[in-house]
C-alpha cells in the first residue's frame, strides 16, 4: 500500500500497560507514527518518560522517539484530535466514561480503534478479529450516520481470553461445532500487572476474574454474527460455557477446550483446517499479520507459554493436544499472547485493515 506520509497516531491511556504495548508495537511501524501520547490529567504536561517513570513494563526499552513527547490531557479531545489522523484507545476509566470519551473522539472526526470493552456491545460498533469477521467493518457507515460524522467512528477488538479458541472454532465452522466447554488459564498482564506489583500471584492461582467468563462465552457469538438493518446481531451457536482462572504467568492465555460437532470430522481434517486457516490480513500481507495464523504442535507437552507465546511475534496462535474425547467429540489446548494478539497487537491489525480498506486515512494537512 502506497502512502504519501505515515499516518499520525495518538495513544490514549499511553502510560498504562496496554498503552505501553501500543507504543512498543508501533516503533518503526511502516504506516504509522506515534505523534501524541495522552493520559490522565496527573500525567499531562510531563514528558512521556517522566510520566511513566519506573513503571515501564515492556521487555524492550522505551522507544527513543516517544521519550520526550509531552503527555497531553486525554480529556482535551479537540486538542488531541487536531494533532492526529486516528487514535488507539487504552484508557483506564469506568465503562461509562470510556464510552463517552471514545464517542467524543469519533465525533471530533477522529477514528478510534479501541482495546477497551466499553463499546463491544454497542450495536453498530464493529468488534473484529481481522481474520474472522472483517465484513463487520461494513457497519461503520451506519455508525457514522448515527454519530453525524464523515470520518470519525469507533471500532474495537474482542477480549484477550477468546483469542486462543475462537479462531480455532472459526476454522472448523463447516463441521458445525454446537457446544463448547472452555477453561482459560490467564496471565497477570491481562490485569495490567507484573509480578513486582502483584506479589500475591507468585505460586498462586485465583479462580475468578471479574466479568471475564461472560465475555468469554458471549463475545465469540458476536464475532460470528451478521449485520442486519445496520446493527450486528450475534450468532446463536455454538453455545459456550467457560471458567476463567488467573495463573502465575506474565504473558500468555492458555485454554483447555472441549467441542461437540454436528458433523463428524476426523482429527486430520481438523488439523488441516486449522493450519490452512487464513484471512484478509494474510492475503493483503498487512504489516502486523502473522504469516501462519494458527499452527498445530504434535508434541504431547505443547503449546507451552515459555516456548510458544511469542509465535509470529505474538500474533499467531498455537494449538496442541487435539484428541477425541469420551464425553465431547474432541478436546484441545490453545495458547495466545494476551497483550499482543489479545490486546494492542490485535487493535493494530484492525487499524491496518481499516487503513487498507480506506476507513482510516490521513486528515487534510
Amino acid at each position: 500500500m502506497e502512502m504519501k506520509r505515515k499516518l499520525k497516531v495518538g495513544v490514549l491511556g499511553a502510560t498504562g500497560m496496554v498503552g505501553q504495548r501500543f507504543i512498543a508495537l508501533l516503533e518503526n511501524h511502516p504506516w504509522y507514527e506515534v505523534t501524541v501520547v495522552a493520559a490522565s490529567p496527573r500525567s499531562a504536561g510531563k514528558t512521556y518518560e517522566e510520566a511513566v517513570g519506573g513503571r515501564w513494563k515492556m521487555t524492550i526499552p522505551m522507544p527513543e522517539a516517544v521519550k520526550s513527547l509531552i503527555v497531553m490531557n486525554v480529556n482535551e479531545v479537540e486538542a488531541v484530535a487536531a494533532e492526529v489522523d486516528f487514535v488507539f484507545s487504552a484508557v483506564d476509566m469506568s465503562k461509562e466514561e470510556i464510552k463517552a470519551i471514545e464517542e467524543a473522539y469519533a465525533k471530533a472526526e477522529t477514528p478510534v480503534v479501541s482495546n477497551n470493552s466499553a463499546h463491544r456491545w454497542t450495536p453498530d460498533v464493529p468488534m473484529v478479529v481481522p481474520e474472522i469477521n472483517p465484513e463487520h467493518f461494513e457497519v461503520i457507515p451506519f455508525q457514522r450516520k448515527r454519530l453525524g460524522t464523515s470520518r470519525g467512528f469507533i471500532a474495537v477488538k474482542p477480549n484477550c481470553s477468546i483469542q486462543s479458541y475462537a479462531p480455532v472454532l472459526t476454522a472448523w465452522k463447516e463441521f458445525e461445532p454446537y457446544e463448547v466447554v472452555a477453561t482459560t488459564y490467564q496471565a497477570i498482564s491481562g490485569a495490567g500487572k507484573t509480578f513486582q506489583d502483584w506479589p500475591e500471584m507468585v505460586e498462586n492461582i485465583i479462580p475468578y476474574i471479574g466479568g471475564e467468563e461472560e465475555k468469554s462465552e458471549q463475545e465469540p457469538l458476536r464475532l460470528w454474527g451478521a449485520i442486519e438493518d445496520g446493527v450486528i446481531v450475534k450468532a446463536k451457536e455454538p453455545v459456550i460455557t467457560c471458567q476463567c482462572i488467573r495463573v502465575p504467568v506474565l504473558n500468555g492465555h492458555t485454554a483447555a477446550v472441549f467441542v461437540k460437532f454436528r458433523k463428524n470430522p476426523t482429527k486430520e481434517q481438523l488439523i488441516e483446517k486449522m493450519v490452512a486457516f487464513k484471512g484478509l490480513p494474510q492475503e493483503l500481507e498487512l504489516p502486523s499479520a502473522p504469516r501462519q495464523f494458527i499452527r498445530y504442535l504434535e508434541e504431547d507437552n505443547r503449546p507451552q507459554v515459555a516456548m510458544d507465546v511469542d509465535f509470529e511475534n505474538g500474533m499467531g496462535i498455537s494449538v496442541g493436544r487435539l484428541r477425541e474425547d469420551a464425553v465431547y467429540d474432541y478436546k484441545f489446548v490453545g495458547l495466545s499472547h494476551n497483550t499482543v494478539r489479545g490486546a494492542a497487537g490485535g487493535a493494530v491489525l484492525c487499524a491496518e485493515l481499516l487503513t487498507a480498506q480506506g476507513y482510516i486515512e490521513a486528515k487534510e494537512d
